[in-house]
């Protein structure tokens, strides 16, 4: 069974960095795509980047690109979301959510998600 487990987070002030790792244990991460999505207080989860398999391809939300980096290293079976300039309209908890295949696709799609980490953004 592949598990994931986020980390990284914490409280950061607008206009700061946070680095999130999802760390996978269970199977290797070589055959996922793997994507960070984030839910805030009585909103809907959204996507917010996704990388493929190979680490040739990623996406992300208007809203947090240019700010945003996902990368991934698929010897420390890790993906890694890189966060600058930080708004509070980031703040949210924060999932990691893997898709068995080599490219991203629709949230439907990932079947193995992690526990979450919390980001908040704030003065």
């Amino acid at each position: 069974q592949l598990q994931l487990v986020e980390s990284g987070g914490g409280l950061v002030q607008p206009g700061g960095s946070l680095r999130l790792s999802c760390a996978a244990s269970g199977r290797t991460l070589t055959y996922y795509a793997i994507g960070w999505f984030r839910q805030a207080p009585g909103k809907e989860r959204e996507g917010v980047s996704c990388i493929s398999s190979s680490g040739g391809s990623a996406n992300y939300a208007d809203s947090v690109k240019g700010r945003f980096t996902i990368s991934r290293d698929n010897a420390k079976n890790t993906v890694y979301l890189q966060m600058n300039s930080l708004k509070p309209e980031d703040t949210a908890i924060y999932y990691c959510a893997a898709r068995w295949g080599r490219l991203c696709g629709p949230k439907a799609d990932f079947g193995s998600w992690g526990q979450g980490t919390q980001v908040t953004v704030s003065s």
